[in-house]
């Protein structure tokens, strides 16, 4: 085991600085979909509705996520960032209102009242819409963050635990985030919870881009040349396949399970079970980041996701509230893993000028699948059951898999050029 360690990681000069803000606007992202779901399924009476509308915003989300990643790495952080997140927030409220209770449209002035009250079909098409378009802004925190973290520890054990910290991080984060949601709704209404989502955007963007870790980071002075991008270097694309099977298994994760309580009438115990997925995945985060493991990246990222998708099938069988919850925390303990060998990977494959694209292109791997199984699931939730959704997201994360394994087995050959000048490679 190696001698440093987690407090070694947040000791770095400037890190808790931008760190901590950074995880404040992170949490928007672990309530924006709990919040969603149950506020267009509350409009709509539709789980189908609101797999769309939560499918609508990922897609727009992982397409514009590379572009707006090359922005940030060529115009800075601070521009960028704060620029973003004030059309991120303005989606969501522009969402809030749209799926405002039908009580509080009557109370309000006719005028008013017609312009939130469209015809049913109307009322989905804009939501649906507001939400795709919502999908086009959300800064890139977490790449951002694992820029300066790169830049703040060398490469090596520091920077693999450092990474381990910020995943661990955002798992907690998606603990609490679909709890403060339950308890949001229990106490006010879903479209509360959406507005709670924009306020921690604003106030985490803002705060991190403020501090001199943020602003320090260089913006780039020349068109980084085209065979220097991610998808140009070999043995990425693999990775990126083998990451699509595990946002597979999340975006089934985050409508089957709040269908399952729906099933219960129990809308506060999806927060619950969205919860126990998290936390397994922040206690599976701790743990991998906490010894150094033999092995290629590759090869154990592939047996990380194969671990993920087999749980997710055993996941029908569980006959209970109870066995779900405990069901979910297991399939959440390989998620957190996953997600740190895949950034190792980013910065083993790609070149120092184009870590936040590559990062985020991690993300977009990620998210592409959660997006596309969020409203495939929707859909099959309404038509069958969650257990069903469960079996056939572990089948699509399979395939997935199947195609990345004969790639992943053994060590890529990676080409050296950029450790002249420009870094090594990172290592486990």
């Amino acid at each position: 085991m190696s001698s440093t360690s987690y407090r070694d990681v947040i000791r770095l000069p400037g890190a808790l600085r931008a760190f901590l803000p950074a995880m404040l606007g992170r949490l928007s992202f672990a309530t924006i979909t709990l919040a969603v779901v149950l506020a267009v399924e509350a409009k709509t009476e539709s789980f189908a509705v609101a797999g769309i509308a939560v499918g609508a915003f990922g897609v727009t989300n992982v397409v514009a996520s590379p572009f707006r990643a090359r922005l940030v790495d060529r115009y800075g952080q601070r521009l960028i960032l704060n620029s973003l997140c004030i059309g991120y927030a303005l989606g969501l409220v522009a969402l809030a209102v749209l799926t405002l209770p039908s009580a509080v449209v009557s109370a309000l002035p006719s005028g008013v009242t017609e312009a939130t009250e469209p015809s049913s079909a109307t009322a989905y098409v804009a939501i649906v819409a507001v939400s795709a378009l919502t999908g086009l802004f959300p800064p890139p925190l977490g790449s951002a963050m694992r820029v300066l973290w790169g830049a703040l520890a060398p490469v090596g054990t520091l920077r693999a635990r450092a990474y381990s910290l910020d995943a661990v991080g955002e798992e907690l984060l998606f603990t609490a985030g679909p709890l403060l949601v339950a308890a949001t709704v229990a106490i006010g209404s879903p479209t509360i919870a959406i507005m709670f989502t924009a306020v921690a955007a604003v106030a985490g963007t803002f705060g991190m881009t403020s501090s001199t870790v943020s602003g320090a980071v260089p913006r780039g002075t020349v068109n980084v040349p085209i065979r220097s991008r991610p998808l140009r270097q070999k043995g990425f694309l693999p990775v990126l396949v083998a990451l699509l099977a595990v946002g597979t298994v999340l975006g089934v994760v985050e409508v089957a399970a709040p269908a399952f309580a729906d099933d219960l009438g129990s809308a506060g115990l999806a927060g619950i079970l969205l919860a126990a997925f998290a936390a397994g995945s922040a206690i599976g985060g701790l743990l991998y980041g906490s010894r150094v493991w033999p092995g290629w990246l590759g090869h154990r990222l592939l047996l990380l996701a194969t671990a993920m998708t087999l749980l997710c099938a055993a996941l029908v069988f569980a006959p209970g509230s109870t066995v779900l919850a405990c069901g979910l925390a297991a399939v959440g303990f390989f998620l957190a893993p996953s997600l740190v060998t895949g950034y190792l990977l980013a910065d083993e494959l790609t070149e120092p000028a184009v870590r936040t694209e590559a990062s985020s292109w991690i993300n977009t791997a990620v998210n592409t699948g959660a997006a596309l199984a969020a409203a495939a699931g929707g859909v099959l939730v309404d038509a069958t059951s969650p257990g069903l959704a469960f079996v056939l997201g572990a089948a699509v994360a399979s395939l997935c898999l199947l195609c990345a394994a004969p790639f992943l087995r053994r060590p890529i050959s990676v080409q050296l050029r950029f450790s002249r000048g420009t870094g090594q490679r990172a290592s486990p």
